[in-house]
């Protein structure tokens, strides 16, 4: 048993892990690697100052933003009704809104389009309405990103919302807030690095968006066309644009991921 505990301490990897850890690394880290090797550096300026690539790159980013800031304004009440309500059917509820996490982008888009297209079961009142229609336009693409991301910032923060130490709203409380004031002032920033956490999910979820958004949104330079959709219609024509797009999404993603790095990789390194 101390030979045991020793080995373990001195952090020995048994072959029979390591190697197939070593193989995860490599399949992970090889194709981002060959990213790296293929770009066109010399070229890279070039690419990335074409009007085209500069309009994708701009309305991704407001896209992105747009659909964080609308499920950071809706999710977060839902994350709080699924953390504290005790309905009936609330784990109905849970597994319906969750759902995107796990349904191809594609459907969600045929979704969208049902639902929100000219002849769809809203989008038709909508539009003899008010005449709004988002199929095919900037607000589709902001509604795509919204129904594919915002279940990362819902899940997220339920969690929060379910681990959060009660009893100091039930003090403000005793005192004399509100429910929207005890919400406002104790409960968030309780939960304040998750939301965060969440948030940056949800953005980085929406501006990587593909399916869902030329599906519904289709891909139409400087009105639906993002990044990742200049990318796919790149690599039929010009592979060196395309990598460098590419690029910019993986330096997009390197910062994300260091962005978050307090919350996941700092946690691991205090066990």
């Amino acid at each position: 048993m101390r030979d045991a505990r020793t080995v373990n301490e001195r952090g020995a990897v048994p072959w029979s892990l390591g190697l197939p850890a070593t193989i995860a690394v490599l399949f992970l880290l090889v194709p981002l690697a060959a990213l790296l090797i293929r770009a066109p550096w010399s070229g890279l300026g070039r690419i990335l100052a074409d009007s085209q690539v500069v309009d994708a790159l701009r309305l991704s980013l407001v896209c992105a933003t747009a659909a964080m800031g609308i499920s950071l304004v809706l999710g977060v009440p839902l994350a709080w009704v699924m953390a504290r309500a005790r309905w009936r059917g609330i784990g109905l509820l849970r597994a319906l809104v969750t759902l995107p996490l796990v349904l191809p982008p594609v459907v969600g888009g045929v979704a969208l389009l049902l639902a929100f297209g000219r002849q769809g079961v809203l989008g038709r009142p909508l539009d003899a309405l008010t005449g709004i229609t988002l199929p095919f336009t900037t607000a589709g693409v902001i509604a795509a990103e919204t129904f594919v991301a915002m279940p990362f910032l819902v899940v997220t923060v339920e969690g929060a919302f379910r681990a959060a130490d009660r009893g100091f709203e039930e003090a403000a409380a005793t005192l004399g807030a509100s429910r929207l004031t005890v919400f406002r002032r104790v409960t968030l920033p309780l939960v304040a690095p998750s939301l965060v956490a969440g948030g940056v999910l949800c953005w980085a979820r929406a501006l990587g968006e593909f399916g869902a958004t030329i599906t519904f949104a289709g891909n139409f330079p400087g009105r639906t066309q993002t990044m990742p959709l200049a990318v796919y219609l790149a690599l039929e024509s010009d592979p060196d644009a395309a990598i460098g797009l590419s690029l910019v999404m993986l330096v997009v993603s390197i910062l994300v991921l260091a962005g978050l790095r307090d919350r996941w990789l700092g946690a691991g390194s205090t066990l």
